[in-house]
This record gives C-alpha cells, structure tokens and sequence, in this order.
C-alpha cells in the first residue's frame, strides 16, 4: 500500500504550494497517473479522501485524475505508439526494443487556489 506515502506527499506538495502563494484554501487538485506506475487509482482515492481531512488546505478539496496512457518510442523503426494492452513489443514492426516515454509515472498538473 505506497499510496499511503504518495498521497501523504502529494498533499504535502499542494500545501507547500498554497504557503508559497499565499492560498487560504486547494478547491482542486488535478493528477496524472500513469498507466504502468503501479498505484491502485480507487485506493489513491480513498487515501487522499481520508488524509485531506487533516489538511489546513486540502480539507475541502477535490481530487481530479486522468490516467496517462503507456507511450513507447520504438529503438529499431522509431515510431511512438500507445500501447493499450500490456503487449510490450512494437506495434509497427514487432521490435522488444523500446524506450517508455510517458505512462509510468505521477504528476501533479494543476492546483486551484482561492
């Protein structure tokens, strides 16, 4: 269960961001969540729902997510595709040499302060 932590440090992020600017409340948050970065999106949700309630900033605010989809950069044709089911290889020509260029990771997008 790493979405304990990740959302403990999401939620860290947002308030060190409504300080710096000074905010009086996050009305929304808006994440991109990878395809492939192993985070459990129903659990990352009734995490942050749970941990917010502690927040001097986040405590009202609403969590907006869109998953990222698997992009690969192929090494042998050099084509970017999505893959949309966990086949890794190319769709193109077939290669199992690639390179992810997106769909792994978690990203924080945008905040809306008040």
């Amino acid at each position: 269960m790493h979405e304990l932590s990740i959302v403990e440090s999401l939620i860290d992020l947002c308030e060190e961001n409504a300080l710096a600017n000074n905010a009086k409340d996050i009305q929304e948050i808006y994440v991109n969540i990878g395809r492939l970065s192993g985070i459990e999106v129903d659990l990352f949700k009734r995490c942050f729902e749970t941990f917010k309630e502690n927040s001097q900033f986040c405590k009202n605010a609403k969590l907006l997510i869109e998953i990222t989809p698997l992009e690969i950069l192929c090494l042998k044709c050099n084509q970017k595709s999505v893959l949309k089911e966990n086949i890794f290889k190319c769709p193109h020509c077939s290669s199992l040499e690639y390179k992810i260029m997106q769909g792994e990771d978690l990203h924080l997008m945008r905040l809306v302060m008040q």
